[in-house]
């Protein structure tokens, strides 16, 4: 089905998605050509923000090559960045993509048409990272760790595709998402660098006081991780958590200090 020029224009100046608050992010991408294959479906789809985390091979002249006309905008202004949980710090909402399912980090993904619908509220007010992994084994159970949602694109009995037809069909569903959903205000989350942060610190809170064993604490986690998710967290809210997790480290310690005879220390 073809869209005209005119039909592109009204999508595209359409409010319900944000487009420009959306980055495809490729991590450890293994070929400059695939870099620039999926900077051209990006743009089709009207995306304008690229990023790649610790790339294989990123030779500007290879990359161009697939990256033909508008698109190589996006590889002449492409981001690169060495560390993933880094590259990520500044994003309120991450979607990672998976081909493999099952297992405790795998869980509950959506489909490309479901995560559309569920990111035309929170584009309104949050940077969104889409998440891709490298060619050959996707991301592995600590990068999606760092996701608030997972997608996979159903298949038939081959599941295997290459990232650039990935990003498009993510994409795509994204560009046309609009028109006849409700509104539903969604406001700025926490960003993924304040996020880390306390989940840090409340694993350590809640090792101290035995909630969860020191064997395998980031399974224990990942429960925690997708119940906050599911909800979304303002950086204030997170601030309300870790203030707790400071109240309660101060006192065991000086319930142990107390315990041991020490006198007790004043806040």
């Amino acid at each position: 089905m073809s869209v005209n020029d005119q039909e592109l224009s009204a999508i595209c100046q359409d409010n319900r998605v944000h487009l420009d608050h959306l980055t495809i992010v490729l991590h450890k991408p293994r070929l400059a050509e695939n870099i620039g294959a999926t900077a051209r479906a990006a743009r089709n789809m009207g995306f304008t923000r690229m990023m790649v985390v610790q790339p294989e091979d990123i030779d500007q002249g290879r990359m161009l090559k697939m990256a033909t006309g508008s698109s190589a905008e996006l590889i002449n202004n492409l981001t690169v960045k060495s560390n993933l949980a880094a590259a990520l710090g500044s994003f309120h909402y991450i979607v990672g993509t998976t081909a493999r399912l099952g297992g405790s980090y795998r869980q509950s993904p959506v489909t490309p048409r479901e995560l559309a619908r569920q990111l035309i509220p929170i584009s309104q007010h949050n940077q969104v990272a889409l998440l891709f992994g490298p060619e050959n084994w996707g991301l592995t159970n600590e990068e999606l760790a760092l996701c608030h949602a997972l997608v996979t694109i159903p298949t038939s009995d081959f599941r295997s595709l290459n990232l650039a037809q990935a990003v498009l069909i993510v994409a795509y569903e994204i560009f046309f998402a609009r028109s006849d959903l409700p509104d539903r205000f969604m406001p700025r989350l926490a960003n993924s660098f304040e996020l880390e942060n306390m989940y840090a610190e409340l694993q350590a809170t809640l090792m101290q006081i035995n909630y969860i064993g020191h064997q395998n604490p980031e399974l224990w986690m990942m429960r925690i991780r997708r119940f906050f998710s599911r909800h979304g967290l303002r950086a204030a809210e997170v601030q309300v958590i870790r203030g707790i997790c400071r109240q309660i480290d101060w006192y065991v310690r000086r319930r142990f200090q107390t315990a041991n005879g020490e006198s007790g220390c004043n806040r």
